[in-house]
């Protein structure tokens, strides 16, 4: 098979392989309200605003994915290269593993952060936790699966790849790679929007209105799977298309122009990408102006 369509095809399935842990990272951040806004999550009890959000943000998502990533990594290296179980299964394993830690560490942080609130009068709801571990879990099993693959992908000795890192290594470096991403572009679908929907969208979150967040939903009291539900139609999307984007960027230029045209190349989109990016804030700024008062 010619080796420059080998490239093409691991390059396209490791984007494909971001694409979809993107969008789960930041669906998973959604469920256990990991992400920025969980700062408001923990305020509202001092402001009186009592609710069922599961919240269990005692680090930040590169963290926990960099955590959770090398887990299922390091089994993943072992049961290949030591038991010579087939890729798959040993990379399936080594997500289930890390999903039960993701189930174990969820609880205990969830416990601990919504404990503290006691004195606020902040309950503990069983059945938040029971509802929520199952979603938290299988999202987080979609990341650590695709990324050990996608990470996987780079050691295979094709020209363009055969990386010299070991498998865990990389799994930890995208893990901490796919948190920041989920943790900076899909807030932008998560925060104000679903939060704070009795306040008017735009004007961000003044220090007079900090914790009186939106508790009740469509139908009754409001929790994290609202919320998760609400950020699968952009937040997810968009940051699974993000990391996508980034990781096929990152090596369809080295494996069609080489090592030195690929690194002009990747030049060359930047720019374009920063010069797009400035027409557009321009062309919003001039067409809708700043917000009245």
């Amino acid at each position: 098979m010619d080796p420059y369509i080998t490239g093409l095809g691991i390059v396209a399935l490791m984007g494909a392989a971001a694409t979809i842990a993107g969008a789960a990272e930041d669906l998973e951040s959604d469920t256990g309200s990991m992400s920025n806004p969980n700062s408001q999550v923990q305020l509202a009890p001092q402001m009186g605003n009592l609710h069922r959000i599961f919240n269990k943000a005692i680090s930040g998502e590169p963290v926990q994915m960099g955590t959770l990533v090398g887990i299922a990594g390091s089994v993943a290296f072992v049961l290949i290269y030591t038991i010579h179980l087939p890729v798959i299964m040993s990379i399936a394993s080594g997500a289930f593993i890390a999903a039960l830690f993701h189930a174990a560490f969820a609880t205990t942080s969830h416990l601990g952060r919504i404990v503290s609130q006691n004195q606020f009068h902040q309950p503990v709801y069983m059945d938040v936790i029971t509802s929520h571990l199952g979603p938290i879990a299988a999202h987080g099993f979609i990341v650590t699966f695709s990324i050990v693959g996608l990470s996987y992908l780079m050691t295979l000795p094709v020209a363009g790849f055969n990386h010299p890192f070991p498998l865990p290594l990389l799994a930890v470096l995208w893990g901490i790679t796919i948190g920041a991403i989920g943790s900076s572009t899909g807030d932008v679908h998560y925060g104000g929007e679903r939060e704070y929907q009795t306040y008017p969208f735009g004007g961000g979150i003044p220090v007079a209105i900090h914790g009186d967040i939106t508790t009740m939903a469509e139908l009754g009291a409001r929790n994290s799977l609202d919320v998760v539900h609400f950020c699968a139609k952009y937040g997810g999307p968009i940051t699974g298309f993000c990391f996508g984007t980034i990781v096929f960027f990152s090596f369809w230029t080295t494996v069609v122009f080489g090592d030195v045209g690929g690194i002009v190349a990747s030049l060359v989109i930047i720019l374009s990408i920063i010069i797009i990016n400035n027409r557009i804030e321009v062309f919003a700024r001039d067409t809708y102006g700043p917000y009245k008062d």
